[in-house]
């Protein structure tokens, strides 16, 4: 049995929906994050199981909520992590009812006889991404709401794609799609577009400009016969070369940099990690060894590609590398520390 990746899915005996995250975990536990929870009001789900979503959006704000409920009602699903040096949400083993597997379910869905429309619509991008990629359809699957079969009319196609050399084939090949004008695949309109940026705007230290900036980077994100649909690249078990506990974090404050991507082969999983150089420190301690920008944010991953230059604000860490011994430092986008403030941007001439 494979191990716990990131965007499966995991329910508790509460009937509690949690969204791994990433797959680096400690062996007891599997970091991840509340993303629905029973509720008679809830949109989610059919008539005798309605389900509420319970993280609307993927904003610390929002994610500290779920804390907040968790610490309330189930404080068994938070811990604190002396590798992190932070409190995360994670799921102890023993409290797993089921692990849902992406790929596993889009199989079940290219083999059943009856499929609704949007089960209908998944499998149709799922082979056209297939075939325009030439990745195998084994290598896909599907996530979120379809995933758990609580996804109504106006739910999102959510794809995974697994593998490093896969995701940069369909990466290239939605690219070319997005261009063509003979299949059912395209970006998003002005109006969607004017839509995303706005709400970006107004949950991101963004503005207008800097979030169409970030649309237009972003090649994962679209619409297949007039759905929404974004497709996620999972690292496979043999691309982690990390296990949990294997490198130690200690927060150093806040910092803003300049810096030069020097390697960009991590932005696109979860988390998204640049190598750094040419650092340039504009506010915080004057580090001089910052080797990386890491974001959990997943806004700002893929955003810049190598020899682009970056704003980055975050939370600063020491690094220890135990394998190596190797010490420097990181900065992080996606901490509680900086309450939403934290950002990645291109600078654009």
């Amino acid at each position: 049995m494979r191990e716990f990746r990131d965007r499966d899915y995991l329910r508790t005996p509460e009937g509690f929906f949690f969204c791994v995250l990433g797959s680096v975990h400690p062996d007891d536990r599997v970091i991840s994050y509340l993303k629905y929870i029973p509720d008679p009001s809830g949109r989610w789900g059919s008539e005798n199981r309605r389900m509420r979503r319970i993280l609307p959006n993927y904003t610390m704000q929002d994610l500290m909520r779920t804390f907040k409920f968790l610490r309330e009602n189930r404080p068994e699903y938070l811990f604190y992590s002396p590798v992190m040096g932070i409190e995360m949400s994670a799921v102890p083993t023993s409290r797993i009812s089921m692990h849902y597997r992406p790929e596993e379910k889009l199989l079940r869905l290219t083999r059943a006889e009856r499929l609704d429309e949007l089960q209908r619509k998944t499998v149709e991008l799922a082979h056209l991404i297939s075939d325009m990629s030439k990745v195998p359809m084994g290598s896909f699957g599907v996530t979120g709401s379809i995933l758990i079969d609580i996804h109504r009319e106006f739910s999102d196609i959510d794809l995974v794609v697994y593998g490093r050399k896969n995701s940069i084939s369909v990466r290239e090949a939605l690219k070319q799609a997005y261009e063509s004008s003979d299949l059912p695949i395209r970006r998003f309109n002005r109006k969607e577009s004017h839509e995303w940026c706005l709400s970006k705007a107004e949950m991101y230290p963004l503005t207008y400009r800097e979030a169409a900036e970030i649309l237009r980077r972003r090649w994962n994100r679209g619409v297949y016969k007039g759905t929404l649909f974004s497709i996620h690249p999972v690292r496979l078990e043999d691309e982690v070369n990390e296990r949990y506990g294997d490198r130690i974090f200690k927060p150093k404050g806040l910092i803003k940099i300049e810096a030069t991507v020097s390697d960009d082969s991590e932005a696109d999983f979860l988390p998204s990690t640049y190598r750094v150089e040419n650092v340039k420190v504009i506010d915080g301690p004057m580090i001089k060894d910052i080797l990386e920008v890491t974001t959990y944010e997943g806004l700002y991953g893929g955003l810049a590609a190598k020899g682009e230059r970056i704003l980055a604000y975050g939370k600063l860490e020491e690094v220890l590398d135990l394998r190596s011994g190797e010490q420097y430092h990181r900065v992080l986008i996606g901490s509680r520390e900086a309450e939403g403030r934290d950002y990645i941007k291109p600078l654009m001439d």
